[in-house]
């Protein structure tokens, strides 16, 4: 089984990663030896996550959500269906 989890950072950031190992990489977040990004954005709260079969299938999905606006991954997150609809239409 592979996650796919966003952090929101001290700073209002959002994380984007994919483990296998959630509570692992978590920690190695919270102390320093996760990603450059977290590292001088602590401390962070665990907001959304989703589960994958493989872990290829999370990376593919952790790279859509690194695409998204700011909205998008907030209505993700509240579980907004219509505001991510509206916020996925194509501009044209």
């Amino acid at each position: 089984m592979a996650v796919i989890y966003i952090l929101l950072c001290a700073n209002n950031e959002y994380y984007v990663g994919c483990t296998s190992d959630l509570e692992r990489r978590l920690q190695e977040h919270q102390t320093g030896r996760g990603a450059d990004f977290t590292k001088g954005r602590l401390p962070f709260k665990l907001v959304y996550t989703e589960e994958y079969p493989t872990l290829e299938e999370a990376y593919k999905r952790e790279r859509q959500l690194h695409g998204w606006s700011r909205a998008k991954k907030d209505a993700l997150i509240l579980g907004d269906i219509e505001a991510l609809k509206r916020l996925s239409k194509s501009k044209k």
